[in-house]
């Protein structure tokens, strides 16, 4: 299971990318609602959540955690014990994590970035504590895979894809999708 949390403010293009390229991919894929059952977006845009962070019981068999960035959803992400639980989770049980734009600094804040190359939105460099700043769009480092915002949110899900599906899958999808 891939579990994409979803908070009030949340970027729309960075979490529905990633989505739509892992569901593409066969994955089962629950977003997970930190604000309630219905999140809006930071332009507006309103999402509804397959499950609220209350219903989300167990994080056995889950495969990847998934941030999105955005204002204030970063911030609001970072608030949720579930999602802190959540990581946490994934960093003891080395289980791949994606985040992306503003949500990379959730990692940072946690020391999980340290030594590690990883990439966000310009300006919050000085969240990712440890980690050596990148100069792609995309960047996958051990487990962790961090992208700098919506304009890669594609090449996001992509990359997220080859981490789980491997890289055939995710360049079989590149394909189909007419992604050049």
């Amino acid at each position: 299971m891939v579990y994409v949390f979803l908070a009030d403010g949340f970027e729309e293009t960075e979490a529905i990318a990633p989505i739509d390229m892992l569901r593409r991919a066969g994955k089962d894929v629950v977003t997970v609602g930190v604000t309630g059952k219905i999140v809006i977006g930071s332009h507006g845009i309103p999402v509804t959540a397959d499950i609220t962070e209350e219903e989300l019981k167990s994080l056995s068999g889950t495969e990847m955690v998934v941030l999105p960035g955005g204002m204030p959803g970063t911030l609001n992400e970072e608030a949720s014990e579930v999602v802190q639980g959540a990581v946490d989770y994934c960093v003891t049980n080395n289980i791949p994590i994606g985040a992306i734009c503003a949500a990379p600094s959730i990692l940072g804040h946690k020391g999980i970035l340290d030594g590690r190359t990883a990439v966000c939105y310009s300006g919050f460099e000085k969240d990712l504590q440890g980690a050596v700043i990148g100069n792609k769009g995309v960047v996958t480092d051990g487990n962790i895979t961090t992208a700098r915002g919506a304009g890669v949110a594609v090449e996001f899900g992509l990359e997220l894809t080859a981490v789980l599906c491997g890289k055939a899958v995710s360049e079989k999808l590149r394909e189909s999708i007419l992604c050049d």
